[in-house]
């Protein structure tokens, strides 16, 4: 299995993870969200393994643009995980699946450490 990183190419906190990635040579292929958009069966995978609390990202742009009733309408599991289906940006970045099937979000070194 390839190791998989999931964000967007603009966000810096993507950015710092792919020249980790590429520091430490650990091979990837990367996963636009605004260009191939969320995949729904990986998205049910990421929610089962972190749980979507920690996927949904409350303190980005993305989310506090939202009206209220959308922001209300993510307060479970069904509703967060439709949202972060039609605006990706609501996704903590990045989602990595590491080659030997363990899954992360979110980038600190450290955290990187303990995945490779």
């Amino acid at each position: 299995m390839t190791t998989i990183l999931y964000g967007i190419p603009n966000c810096d906190t993507v950015k710092k993870a792919r020249a980790w990635l590429a520091e430490h040579d650990i091979a990837y292929e990367f996963h636009d969200f605004k260009k191939a958009g969320v995949p729904a069966e990986r998205l049910q995978a990421w929610m089962a393994a972190v749980g979507w609390e920690k996927l949904l990202n409350r303190a980005g742009t993305t989310w506090r643009e939202l009206d209220a009733d959308q922001q209300a309408g993510a307060a479970d599991a069904v509703g967060a995980a439709r949202l972060m289906r039609e605006q990706a940006s609501v996704i903590k970045r990045p989602v990595v699946e590491w080659a030997d099937g363990r899954i992360s979000v979110g980038f600190k070194p450290e955290l990187f450490e303990e995945f490779r």
